[in-house]
């Protein structure tokens, strides 16, 4: 297996405190703010806003986008919200699976069941990392109902993209390791290491193919250099 330190390449930091999830689109770069609940688009040139909504969502954690909306994850409301994309109304909400308390929560700190963060479309089924049970689940979009689940290696499982050969990157935000996972069997592929400071919260793949993140601490949107 091949380890690989990742070169990180800032590219602008986010209009939003807090920018939790990304997802790659022709139209530009979405992301989802976990602090003001808010979802952007960005240019991918100049990380520009060029639109906004706001959603109804509490501590949002992830974003993508399938069946023409916004799928975006409530991490405390403990739902999947289905939005269209025009007005950013909620027209749909699915239960998360695997919801609980996290093991990193700061000692003291009152306890709260937590759910998804990172959120992937493909092949018409949505794809769900969960940290409290720290797995990623397929749901169906329909009614949430789980068709698989895999281990996600780490402690803190955050954001994951689907690479053009259908295997799955998975930020481990905790360790500083993102992961190439094989989803038949959950078998780690590959994995790059992120240099301290920048945490890796949300992830996704480009058309290029190169792999973006955003950083929820510092608000920067880079790419992750492999």
């Amino acid at each position: 297996m091949t380890v690989n330190i990742a070169t990180v390449y800032e590219r602008s930091k986010s209009p939003g405190p807090q920018p939790n999830g990304l997802q790659a689109a022709e139209d530009g770069l979405w992301y989802i703010d976990q602090r003001n609940d808010k979802v952007y688009k960005l240019d991918w040139d100049s990380g520009e806003e060029i639109m906004s909504f706001q959603t109804t969502t509490e501590h949002a954690s992830g974003i993508t986008i399938g069946d023409g909306h916004v799928w975006v994850s409530s991490t405390f409301g403990l739902t999947i919200h289905k939005i269209d994309m025009e007005t950013g109304k909620t027209v749909q909400e699915l239960p998360t699976p695997g919801v609980g308390q996290v093991a990193f929560s700061p000692p003291g700190a009152p306890a709260r069941d937590s759910g998804a963060h990172g959120l992937e479309w493909r092949d018409d089924k949505l794809w769900v990392a969960v940290p409290p049970s720290q797995m990623i689940y397929q749901v169906d979009p329909s009614d949430g109902s789980v068709l698989h689940e895999i281990k996600a290696p780490g402690l803190r499982v955050h954001g994951i993209a689907f690479d053009e050969d259908g295997n799955l990157w998975s930020a481990d935000t905790a360790s500083g390791v993102v992961s190439l996972l094989d989803v038949s069997d959950g078998r780690v592929l590959n994995y790059i290491r992120v240099p301290w400071p920048t945490e890796v919260h949300g992830l996704t793949i480009d058309s290029a193919g190169k792999l973006w993140y955003c950083d929820a601490e510092t608000t920067a949107v880079g790419i992750l250099g492999r």
